[in-house]
């Protein structure tokens, strides 16, 4: 299945399922989207479905924004199957 993402109220929305074949070309999307803004927001809470390499592609991602200064929050705490995924490799704490 293939993601969507949605612009809503100046977060990001991803839809659908994320794994290894979609994350590396989201990845590509939200770093074109941080080089023209001052940060991006995205949710997860209509993810349905993550494998390990997404959560990893995403984590990664998050830290080298964190330490570039950048602003990226990823909303999805509150879905079960995207916390499960985080909580498995220990990166739970980057969502809100």
């Amino acid at each position: 299945m293939a993601i969507k993402i949605t612009y809503n109220g100046g977060v990001y929305e991803i839809s659908g399922s994320l794994n290894s074949q979609n994350s590396d070309s989201l990845m590509i999307h939200i770093e074109t989207l941080m080089k023209h803004s001052r940060g991006v927001i995205i949710t997860l809470n209509k993810v349905i479905g993550m494998d390990t390499y997404a959560v990893k592609r995403i984590t990664d991602f998050y830290n080298k924004a964190v330490s570039s200064d950048q602003l990226f929050y990823i909303i999805g705490r509150e879905n079960t199957k995207v916390n499960e995924q985080f909580l498995a490799l220990n990166s739970s704490d980057i969502l809100l």
